[in-house]
């Protein structure tokens, strides 16, 4: 099954795809300049990319969650992607990401981390799955 996880932001979108739940990768962050230009481009990458699933990223728990999720679902209407869609808990995932990326690199803001996020994010979906 092919994966595409996403960390979704107010400023960016960031992006990760699996084929194999033993390799995630990093993919290219969409600028998100309003909701419909990202949903579009975020679905671009969908078919290029040939998913069968979405794993979204949303902090679970907390009291925003259930927001959280009505902003994701009309996100992902938006998207209009007719396959699978999960939730993966992404508590951390942006921290974690930015000690991975020591150095001046995090303070470049080109979406690497937030596609480094929605790698995490990926990464522990397929964990659990497995």
């Amino acid at each position: 099954m092919k994966y595409i996880a996403i960390d979704l932001g107010l400023k960016r979108i960031g992006l990760a795809y699996s084929a194999h739940k033993d390799l995630v990768t990093p993919l290219k962050a969409v600028e998100r300049k309003n909701r419909d230009q990202a949903a579009r481009d975020v679905k671009k990458t969908l078919i290029e990319w040939e998913v069968d699933a979405v794993v979204v990223g949303i902090p679970l728990g907390g009291s925003s969650e259930d927001e959280m999720r009505r902003r994701v679902a009309h996100f992902m209407n938006l998207v209009a992607f007719e396959g699978e869609i999960f939730y993966q808990d992404e508590s951390n995932s942006s921290i974690e990401a930015e000690s991975m990326m020591r150095g001046e690199i995090k303070y470049i803001r080109d979406g690497r981390i937030d596609s480094i996020s929605a790698m995490i994010i990926l990464q522990r979906y397929l964990r659990q799955k497995c």
